[in-house]
């Protein structure tokens, strides 16, 4: 059995709950060698209610011999320190979503951990989900035909008390709203799915539910590079929130994945269902979900770092949405059709 990889943690702001249940859920393939956080208070909570080590000097905890990997869960304006801190000291890192908070910025993160061949992973735990597993294999393998159309949908609230606090749904510190904030886990599971846009027409704006800097609502028309035709919904002002979810249309049968549960209507008659319902944060609590997916994930990385193969949603494949949602803001913005360049 392997030794278990030391890990060390930056960033202990909410979205670092879930990955903190999945790590001590792996406590037998991973040691949490210590958690930084600038935010003195909240970590030594953190830390005292997970179980962790106190990491007060982030330099000193990233020169420890026994870290091999670093799980980065800062907000987006504060990645790119860190990442060159890691490539600098050869250690894989695992990273939150967005990978920054512009594609340009993101492109750099990706191209200096690939020039360093610095592993490079980023948390886009809906792929990891049982349902969303099922659904790639189906396509993948060819048995529903070719895709006709596609629809995704993040119906989603947010209380104003959540983009009150600072820097929240701004573009300096998190590159945008609801599409790079939230609707990024949609876009990008729909794009594993459905293979790269060409084209895109959208909508976007803020509706009177909040007072904010980026948008709150979008919806944007699709045309697929394999000329399939497909929409977005995104908002965070739909009260009370419900469930995200992609229907894709295909030769021989259609395949609805709303949260944790798929279900795929064959033409034959047949009808095929798998996984159950599921909390996704879409409502006031963000982070009402478990944490399993996480867990996948993170367990996913710990093996690719130890047997040297390349995470499950590597840096590169992850600028796919981050390209996506810039042809939609772009799209939005002057009202034009706005075409993605093809990616090698």
């Amino acid at each position: 059995m392997p030794e278990r990889l030391g890990v060390a943690v930056i960033g202990c702001g909410m979205a670092a709950k879930p990955h903190a249940r999945a790590l001590q859920d792996l406590s037998d393939r991973i040691n949490v060698i210590g958690v930084h956080g600038r935010n003195p208070a909240r970590r030594a909570d953190f830390c005292t209610q997970w179980g962790f080590t106190e990491a007060p000097n982030a330099a000193a905890l990233l020169d420890d011999p026994r870290v091999g990997m670093v799980l980065i869960l800062t907000p987006p304006d504060a990645r790119e320190r860190w990442v060159a801190a890691a490539t600098q000291r050869q250690l894989p890192v695992l990273m939150e979503k967005p990978i920054e908070r512009t594609t340009e910025a993101a492109e750099s993160l990706v191209a200096l951990c690939e020039a360093t061949k610095t592993p490079l992973g980023i948390v886009f735990q809906h792929r990891f989900r049982a349902a969303a597993r099922r659904l790639r294999s189906l396509v993948q393998s060819g048995e529903l035909g070719a895709l006709r159309v596609a629809r995704a949908d993040v119906p989603w609230w947010r209380e104003q008390a959540y983009y009150d606090e600072l820097g929240r749904g701004t573009y300096a510190r998190d590159g945008g709203g609801v599409l790079i904030s939230q609707a990024i886990h949609t876009l990008d599971l729909l794009l594993s799915l459905t293979g790269p846009v060409d084209e895109v027409r959208a909508l976007s704006a803020t509706s009177a539910f909040h007072t904010m800097e980026s948008e709150d609502f979008v919806v944007a028309g699709l045309r697929f590079a394999n000329s399939a035709l497909g929409s977005v919904t995104a908002t965070t002002a739909l009260y009370p929130g419900g469930s995200e979810s992609i229907e894709l249309g295909f030769e021989h049968a259609s395949a609805r994945l709303c949260a944790g549960e798929l279900t795929v209507h064959h033409r034959t008659g047949d009808v095929e269902s798998l996984g159950e319902p599921a909390t996704t944060g879409g409502g006031a609590d963000p982070m009402a979900f478990p944490h399993d997916w996480h867990l996948s994930l993170i367990g996913d990385f710990v093996e690719a770092v130890q047997t040297g193969r390349p995470p499950a949603v590597t840096g590169r494949e992850a600028l796919q949405v981050h390209r996506l949602i810039d042809a939609i803001s772009d799209a939005a913005r002057t009202g034009a059709p706005t075409h993605l360049p093809r990616q090698p």
